[in-house]
């Protein structure tokens, strides 16, 4: 028999076959391929429309702040105009603040007019009772006019160091002192106009000195406590003490210009607080206008984040 050749043996489709399989792996290759993309296209897709609708909620949600925010400054707004159409009545409030502080007066420790003017000097940008720990020492030290007007002010500088701006205070009591000494004979003159030429002292001071010394003053004192109480009682809507001043004098009989300022302070400092005012224990709340909402009246204005004012009703 005739010797069989291997080649001549070999299966003549394995080639094909082989063909077949690589062409079938390159498909199966490319539709896996095709899959994963619109797998990827269909997951991107997915974390826009997932972004989109958490976009969209937050500018619902923001605009539904703001128009909160709105909301409730409307709301304020009115509240705040319906109290400026109410005044708690001058006369019966200053009776209820006599029966409520019997005992109002200047709280600047002194001795005769002279040691007033100096400590009421003293008491801008400071507490009453700062200055009533410096001036002892300052007094027995400097007892009038005189004293003060022969001193260099670096030497009085150490008696009031403990106070703000304590180097101007020194320079405007020793320079008060000058003019007194040369001017008026070293006495505090009775005149407003005299008053306020003296170094570091305004209107405000010599009202004080004037209204508590004499009980001629020539207006209302109007310091951060009677500003703020003016306001909340609704005798005011004016932020600026000369105009809130010429308010008050208005109102009020002009034999009770001192004591309204002694009430005012003594209500400001005990009851009627800039922050969380006593309005269950005070005995103007049932015909204060502010009572009960009186922190929202009668502060400087808030700030927003920006550092702008916002101001309040």
């Amino acid at each position: 028999m005739p010797t069989t050749n291997a080649r001549a043996r070999t299966n003549p489709t394995r080639p094909a076959a082989r063909a077949g399989a690589t062409a079938r792996s390159r498909a199966t290759s490319s539709a896996a391929k095709d899959t994963a993309a619109r797998n990827a296209t269909a997951k991107t897709t997915a974390a826009k429309n997932a972004t989109a609708k958490a976009t969209t909620a937050k500018t619902s949600t923001a605009k539904a702040t703001i128009a909160k925010a709105n909301t409730a400054k409307t709301s304020t707004a009115k509240a705040g105009a319906a109290r400026r159409t109410r005044m708690a009545p001058p006369v019966e409030t200053l009776d209820k603040l006599h029966t409520i502080h019997p005992d109002a007066h200047c709280e600047l420790d002194h001795d005769g007019p002279f040691q007033l003017l100096v400590a009421t000097v003293l008491s801008a940008q400071t507490t009453d009772v700062n200055v009533n720990k410096a001036t002892p020492a300052l007094f027995a030290r400097f007892p009038d006019a005189e004293a003060l007007a022969r001193t260099d002010p670096k030497d009085v500088e150490p008696w009031v160091s403990t106070l703000g701006f304590f180097r101007q205070k020194a320079k405007s009591i020793v320079g008060l002192s000058k003019k007194l000494v040369d001017e008026f004979g070293g006495e505090v003159p009775r005149r407003l106009d005299d008053l306020v030429k003296l170094p570091g002292v305004g209107r405000k001071t010599a009202n004080v000195v004037l209204g508590v010394v004499w009980n001629t003053p020539e207006g209302v004192v109007v310091d951060t406590h009677v500003q703020r109480i003016s306001q909340r009682l609704g005798w005011t809507t004016n932020t600026d003490p000369v105009k809130i001043e010429q308010d008050l004098m208005r109102l009020i009989p002009k034999e009770q210009w001192d004591p309204t300022s002694h009430l005012l302070i003594f209500h400001g400092r005990r009851v009627c607080f800039a922050r969380k005012p006593n309005c269950e224990g005070c005995g103007l709340s049932d015909i204060c206008p502010s009572a009960f909402d009186a922190e929202n009246v009668g502060r400087k204005p808030k700030r927003d984040r920006l550092g702008a004012p916002r101001r309040d009703a």
